[in-house]
């Protein structure tokens, strides 16, 4: 079932194009990873969707609820945090889903006893919230969320802060609400392992442009024959200046010099490097990571990433 819907979404402030046509959906059990580099417009979309910011050009709807014509059924429906959740520190945890669900109706106890069982909390939940760590915070910030029981959940870079524990712990929450409660999740985020671990599928946005789209089973497949390749030769410094005048994305490696490429233009590259008396003792080829598509995507001249 489709949850959200977004169509030829565009945001101005003060005469600058901060959004540019943004079009998406997330359905009911996905995980929707949402990337971009600092300033692509991630913050901006997730505020459109929760009614935070108003809508220049285009149409969001939550669970056919179009957010300006009908507001509070649309709202009714998500769950957002935007950074980190706000919560009362001297109050306990379950004081504050007690304060927090006097705004909904028809939310009882029983139904917050739900939701801190669910994010495993409950060992902690009558602890004041200045005790917990920044994974707890974030636990019960999820909960406060899911108190009304949304189809759908809005999460802006809610690993921010989190040590390793507590983005794994965050990451086997999230898929098990989509995966066994059903829960849509939409999630902006950096971590661009943890969206490949996370994430059944990806779009990816810069400069206000959706410029791409995944799945993760895309990332781990290769895609039009383009790999990326390792070539450890006589001299690394020479090969590395050989490939940037090709203009390819390329990098020093620890093991040599890398760059991705299709295929059928490693002869003509091998061929170049003989010219440049560049001997090669090796080059080796490597399957494709989200992070060399993020790369290669959002890399280059503003007319190559439109």
């Amino acid at each position: 079932m489709e949850l959200l819907r977004i169509e030829s979404l565009k945001k101005t402030i003060r005469k600058r194009n901060i959004l540019n046509g943004i079009s998406l959906t997330v359905s009911s059990g996905e995980i929707v990873g949402f990337l971009g580099p600092n300033g692509a417009g991630k913050t901006t979309t997730i505020k459109m969707i929760l009614g935070l910011f108003s809508i220049t050009e285009g149409k969001i709807t939550i669970c056919g609820h179009d957010v300006v014509e009908e507001f509070e059924q649309a709202m009714l429906n998500v769950g957002g945090i935007v950074e980190n959740p706000d919560l009362y520190k001297r109050l306990t945890g379950r004081e504050n889903l007690e304060y927090f669900s006097s705004m909904y109706p028809d939310v009882s106890s029983n139904a917050i006893d739900e939701v801190v069982s669910l994010v495993k909390m409950s060992d902690r939940i009558n602890d004041k919230v200045k005790t917990y760590s920044l994974g707890m915070c974030q636990r019960v910030g999820i909960a406060q969320a899911l108190l009304h029981k949304p189809r759908l959940l809005v999460l802006d870079e809610p690993t921010n802060g989190l040590d390793p524990i507590g983005i794994k712990e965050l990451r086997d929450l999230l898929k098990m609400l989509s995966k066994e409660a059903g829960v849509g999740i939409f999630i902006s985020s950096h971590l661009l392992s943890e969206m490949e671990l996370m994430c059944d599928r990806i779009i990816i946005i810069d400069n206000g442009f959706m410029i791409g789209e995944k799945t993760i089973v895309q990332t781990h497949r290769v895609e039009e024959d383009i790999y990326s390749y390792t070539f450890l030769t006589s001299d690394d410094a020479r090969t590395l200046e050989f490939f940037k005048t090709m203009e390819t994305n390329c990098q020093m490696e620890n093991d040599g010099v890398s760059l991705i490429m299709k295929r059928s233009e490693i002869p003509a590259i091998i061929k170049g490097l003989i010219d440049e008396n560049i001997d090669i003792y090796a080059v080796n080829q490597k399957q494709r990571t989200l992070e060399q598509d993020f790369i290669s995507m959002t890399t280059g001249s503003k007319t190559q990433i439109r």
